[in-house]
């Protein structure tokens, strides 16, 4: 079979905030000093420049080399890039701290970082919250950061000029489902002045890419933006190369499509052991239910939107919401039915009970959005929760659903969950569905997943304001769409000590795969039967084959949901126990968690380890080894900021200065100056110049000394005076 087809890009500018953003790997010089500016093979004339750079300047380095892997598992990707960067702007004789920014797309969790400078080597790892030993110095850690929850982004001290950097990051995201079909999509695209200017320079960009589906699985490759080669082909298998000497680095993303089953609905059971350090020697397993590509009949709608209009959500959290309700409402067919619940100290009804989705209606609510969603007050959930629960209660032809959009916490969360949990129980088959969606950081997340598991719904989060209105559209559709309800595995009843995450089955939709992973005791059958509801309130069932998974680390490719699931229930539960187990499993699978944190542990030339447990401090050479990383947990609420009506992003705005220089050196043309003025070309560049222009400019440079020397002399009488 041949390679994929190249993905159609579509030509479209992205939003002024996102253009200021890392769309690649990328390494800074970050420049305190100009003076230390210059090219550290041939030294050039610097003009003798006063006080340091407030804030400092970022300056980006050449790179000389870059290569990714990205390992593809059902649908979560692991990638590993590694690259290799050269301090070409600072003399030989000085040195600076180095800024790495890694782009890492939508929910995308770091799992490792490997840094090589000459004789010094860095490497991360994971340790619990308790084995921190001065808890206050790391609260105040400004480094290792998620710049717009997607950029990752952390320094090196003292790095020579003229020095090479080898930066491998390792970070996990998860597949776009779309169409039928994963998508992946990876930043790499790279701004042409990070191109070294010597021509004799090697640049060889190099991308592997495995797909591994699990056995008994077709997998169909759709499309790919860089030209792979297919290198292996197997059942449930593929594995692409590419690897290229360039003139430039890659201008664009590397995009990846491909389907799994072009059938109906389609399932599989995966068995997986432990291995021999697990601290939990139970059985893993993880069954999947596919929709396929035919385009079954969905539920009807019966949809109550609860938005929080509390102050907090003034400006653009506010309008985005709007915006994505509304494009909503527009979606519902006239068969459909819908209310809205506005909400803050109090709550503000649409209509006192559901409305058929007519054009009339949507018009009306449009008008009634734009009249009464107005931000003020403060945040109560529990009340909208009831009264949309209420409004859906008799309902018994389809499956109702109630989304609650919110930026803020509450003090009642605990007691929200064990009533809604009361409440959904005694509503039968056709109880409504509770659907989550987090605006910020101040909210609590982990409420929310719970909520929306309690509710056997879907949950998701916008950190960052600008991406509200695409995020939620895509949660609307997902949760819409359910073409197979309260689905059963006859053969969860027989296994024992049963762990299953989430803990409750949500709904098959047709825009998202249902995947669930679990831990057992005992033996599952050789196969099983999977029965569900269909659209038309009739019975489906299909039978699922059981198949051992060696080459697939379960274990690793649902650690993030796991992690989060046990997080959200030691929270409502308060589980000291549950903590505890949370963080072995992080430490155990490398991903973050809220009980563990990220270091780096130092290697000398000699080859023995240092643990980095204090700030980096520049000015004092006796701790320049000293760094450590801020937790990557979102926490659990801020009641304060929520009673206080701050906007979402206000403390991250706050947190983020140091990342958030790397935007302003990617949009200033003051950094690229720097960068032209330092290297190579602005020696060949001097070269070209006509005997004119080189007098024009020489006469140029000497009028603005004059000019500057009046002004001292000037500034010096005045002083005198």
């Amino acid at each position: 079979m041949s390679a994929p087809e190249p993905a159609v890009m579509e030509d479209s500018s992205p939003p002024l905030s996102e253009t200021n953003l890392p769309t690649a790997p990328m390494v800074y010089a970050v420049i305190k000093d100009p003076s230390i500016v210059d090219n550290p093979d041939i030294p050039s004339y610097q003009p003798y420049v006063h006080g340091p750079c407030q804030p400092p300047a970022l300056i980006p380095l050449h790179m000389h080399g870059i290569g990714m892997e990205v390992e593809c598992y059902l649908d979560t990707a692991f990638v590993t890039c590694s690259g290799t960067w050269r301090v070409h702007c600072v003399t030989a004789s000085k040195s600076c701290e180095c800024r790495i920014a890694i782009p890492m797309g939508d929910q995308g969790s770091v799992l490792g970082v490997e840094i090589d400078i000459g004789r010094r080597s860095y490497y991360s790892q994971l340790i619990t919250t308790e084995d921190t030993k001065d808890t206050q110095e790391v609260g105040k850690c400004k480094d290792g950061w998620l710049l717009k929850c997607q950029t990752y982004t952390l320094s090196i001290p003292q790095v020579d000029g003229g020095s090479y950097i080898s930066v491998k990051v390792r970070w996990s995201k998860k597949l776009l489902y779309q169409d039928g079909q994963f998508c992946l999509n990876i930043p790499f695209s790279f701004p042409a002045y990070v191109v070294p200017v010597a021509k004799k320079v090697s640049k060889k960009e190099k991308i592997l890419l495995n797909v591994n589906t699990g056995p008994g699985t077709e997998v169909l490759c759709k499309t790919a933006s860089h030209p792979l080669k297919e290198v292996k082909r197997q059942v449930g298998k593929l594995g692409f190369f590419y690897e290229a000497e360039v003139l430039t680095w890659s201008a664009s993303d590397f995009t990846f499509s491909y389907s799994v089953c072009p059938g109906d609905i389609f399932g599989g059971m995966l068995l997986h052991s432990p291995s021999l350090n697990d601290f939990d020697q139970r059985e893993m397993f993880c069954f999947y239910l596919f929709p396929g590509n035919n385009s079954r009949k969905v539920f009807r709608k019966e949809i109550v939107f609860i938005v929080d209009i509390s102050a907090s959500m003034r400006g653009s959290p506010l309008e985005n919401t709007t915006e994505a309700l509304i494009a909503a409402l527009f979606k519902l067919n006239p068969l459909d039915s819908f209310n809205i619940i506005a909400f803050n100290n109090d709550t503000l009804l649409f209509s006192s009970s559901m409305e058929l989705a007519t054009e009339e209606a949507i018009e009306k609510a449009t008008q009634w959005i734009s009249t009464y969603f107005i931000a003020d007050g403060g945040t109560n959930v529990l009340l909208p929760l009831n009264q949309a629960v209420e409004m859906v209660a008799k309902t018994v032809d389809t499956i109702p659903l109630i989304f609650l959009v919110t930026d803020g916490a509450v003090e009642d969360e605990r007691n929200i969950c064990n009533v809604m949990k009361g409440r959904l129980a005694s509503g039968g088959p056709c109880s409504p569905r509770i659907c989550t969606f987090g605006i910020g950081s101040y909210c609590n997340h982990y409420f929310l997943q719970i909520l929306s598991q309690i509710g056997r719904g879907h949950y998701d989060a916008a950190y960052d304001i600008d991406s509200i209105n695409v995020r939620m559209q895509m949660l609307l559709q997902n949760a819409s769409s359910v073409i197979l309800a309260n689905i059963t595995i006859d053969a969860l009843e027989h296994a024992d000590l049963l762990e299953l995450f989430p803990f409750q089955l949500p709904d098959l939709s047709f825009g998202c795969p249902l995947i669930v992973s679990g831990r057992y005791h005992g033996k599952f059958p050789d196969s099983f039967k999977v029965s569900g509801i269909l659209a038309d309130l009739s019975n489906f069932l299909v039978d699922v084959k059981v198949q051992n998974a060696k080459s697939l680390p379960i274990d690793i490719v649902f650690a993030k949901s796991q992690i989060d699931t046990l997080t959200a229930q030691a929270w409502l539960l308060g589980s000291k126990q549950l903590e505890e187990k949370v963080a072995k499993l992080s430490i155990q699978t490398g991903f973050p968690s809220e009980y563990t944190r990220l270091m780096l542990v130092q290697r000398s030339d000699k080859g023995d380890s240092e643990s980095i447990l204090v700030q980096e401090k520049v000015d004092a050479p006796s701790v320049k080894k000293m760094i450590f990383m801020r937790t990557l947990g979102v926490g659990f609420g801020n009641l304060i900021a929520t009673a206080e009506n701050l906007r979402p992003g206000m403390e991250e705005a706050k947190a983020q200065q140091p990342a958030g220089l790397i935007i302003d050196a990617a949009s200033s043309c003051c950094g690229r100056v720097l960068d032209l003025c330092c290297c190579m070309c602005c020696i060949q560049a001097c070269s070209r110049l006509n005997n004119q222009c080189s007098i024009a400019l020489t006469q140029l440079c000497t009028a603005l000394a004059c000019f500057e020397c009046l002004n001292c002399c000037i500034e010096f009488c005045s002083s005198c005076d």
